[in-house]
């Protein structure tokens, strides 16, 4: 079994390092195996995802990314742009289930931007449709008229069937779960929201144990920040999904603390997928050893899970990372006045709770 493990820019490969450090110590028996991508390929004049790294993926049973981007090419076109390399590869192995676990982890309370008593326990799943709307949809074009007026335009463009699929990872989610989906659109503006809803209608009639709410993006973004706790699981198109994952996972403390899985078909056993951090590449503290690895450790656990069907050490790692944050241990991001460890210190006690009884 082989992983193919891109660490990629910034803090990625201090974090992907870490996570390694976890997987090979309870896994031995899988080859990971490292490649260039985004600004640390273009800095060798390759192109942001080489041929050799896709030829990498594509002999491989996942994918363990780090994060892509860098200022220094911000200014080139996209597809010379770090970043591209991450939209090549969710297009190119159709990865269109985002999954993203929310939790504020025990202890860990009073580092969210909210108050204890709306986050304490607060255990949510966003599904995002990764691989459609307006992301992904043409034309896309910028110009300007006669006069010199500038112009741009994107379009949002949505199947039927791309809706349904990811729906149905949405409530087989929650099946095993509180049988809770909440489905975000604009139904009152956007066509493609319309027939969203009208999708979404017809998967719920195969999960009657599970509970449909509907919710409008702006109103759900107002909720998760009013009443976080309420929700299950949250399923919506890319762009809204973009947006309120990145929001519900600052209820967490940190956004370093969450992981991510991008599958290429449901949730079936060993479904082929990237796994990845969701904090990007913090090129601030790059390289002093500072960030925060849960995230990337996470992500392995849910690497376990999904694509070698390995629930009982997904689990053991996710208990860990729990042990740790209980004991006090902090990195510099969830620490405020008090002391914390670096990258691999952290690491470091979650290799420790491995080897302790829980």
């Amino acid at each position: 079994m082989r992983i193919a493990v891109l660490p990629g820019d910034g803090i990625g490969p201090e974090v992907i390092g870490e996570a390694v450090r976890v997987m090979r110590h309870l896994r031995s028996d899988i080859d990971c195996v490292e490649a260039l991508v985004g600004a640390s390929a273009i800095r060798r004049a390759l192109p942001p995802l080489p041929e050799e790294t896709d030829a990498l993926c594509r002999g491989s049973d996942a994918i363990l990314f780090g994060s892509v981007g860098d200022p220094e090419f911000d200014d080139l076109p996209f597809a010379q742009r770090p970043e591209a390399a991450l939209f090549a590869l969710r297009h190119n192995y159709d990865l269109y289930a985002n999954i993203r676990p929310v939790r504020v982890f025990p202890g860990l309370e009073e580092a969210s931007s909210l108050r204890r008593e709306l986050v304490a326990g607060l255990d949510l799943v966003v599904v995002r449709e990764l691989t459609g709307g307006i992301y992904f949809s043409e034309p896309k074009s910028q110009g300007s008229d006669a006069d010199g007026t500038r112009w741009a335009v994107d379009t949002m463009y949505y199947r039927a069937p791309e809706i349904e699929r990811i729906a149905r990872v949405a409530f087989e989610l929650a099946a095993r779960r509180r049988k809770r989906v909440t489905s975000v659109d604009k139904h009152n503006i956007l066509a493609t929201s319309r027939l969203w809803r009208e999708v979404v209608n017809e998967v719920a009639r195969a999960y009657p144990d599970v509970e449909l709410i509907h919710l409008l993006v702006d109103n759900a973004a107002m909720q998760i920040v009013r009443r976080p706790r309420d929700f299950d699981v949250i399923v919506t198109e890319n762009m809204f999904g973009d947006i309120l994952s990145d929001e519900a996972a600052i209820l967490s403390g940190s956004i370093g603390n969450l992981p991510s899985a991008s599958l290429a078909y449901g949730l079936s056993d060993r479904t082929f997928g990237m796994y990845e951090p969701v904090g990007g590449t913090a090129p601030d503290i790059a390289g002093k050893c500072l960030a925060n690895p849960t995230a990337a450790i996470l992500s392995v656990a849910l690497l376990l899970r999904y694509s070698f069907n390995d629930e009982a050490t997904a689990r053991r790692i996710e208990a860990a990372v729990d042990r740790v944050f209980a004991a006090g241990t902090r990195t510099r991001d969830l620490a405020g006045s008090r002391a914390f460890v670096g990258s691999r210190e952290f690491t470091d006690e979650v290799l420790r709770c491995l080897e302790v009884p829980a």
